[in-house]
């Protein structure tokens, strides 16, 4: 099977790896999406105006801070998006960077409804 058709490859949120980074404990997974929840919308406000100003510096640190916040909750497809905005960020390649913001925004969209369906599942 090819990378492309793997469940991995597919899947938006890996519940797997997210429940075993925090290896079971219940208590660390609820503070860390209540983390997420606080920071990821102010963080991508700030993203999203970084990238309108062409602030490549700026870009790239906020790229490179979501992609590790969505690596430890398993969205590997928006972590991949974010480290494809830092990348261009950290290449001077301004030009893409509207287009890879849109994908990032994407993927972020397609992994919250998920994240926030677990949320009750954590809590109960």
């Amino acid at each position: 099977m090819n990378e492309n058709n793997s469940p991995l490859a597919e899947a938006v949120w890996n519940q797997a790896a997210l429940r075993e980074r925090v290896d079971h404990d219940e208590e660390l997974l609820r503070e860390l999406l209540a983390i997420f929840d606080e920071d990821f919308p102010r963080m991508t406000k700030s993203l999203e105006a970084a990238v309108a100003d062409g602030d490549l510096k700026s870009t790239g640190t906020l790229s490179h801070t979501l992609k590790g916040m969505l690596l430890n909750l398993g969205g590997e497809r928006a972590a991949a998006a974010a480290a494809k905005l830092e990348s261009l960020a950290r290449t001077g390649k301004e030009a893409a960077l509207n287009d890879a913001l849109g994908a990032f925004q994407r993927e972020a969209a397609s992994l919250l409804p998920e994240l926030k369906a677990y949320v009750p599942e954590v809590r109960g």
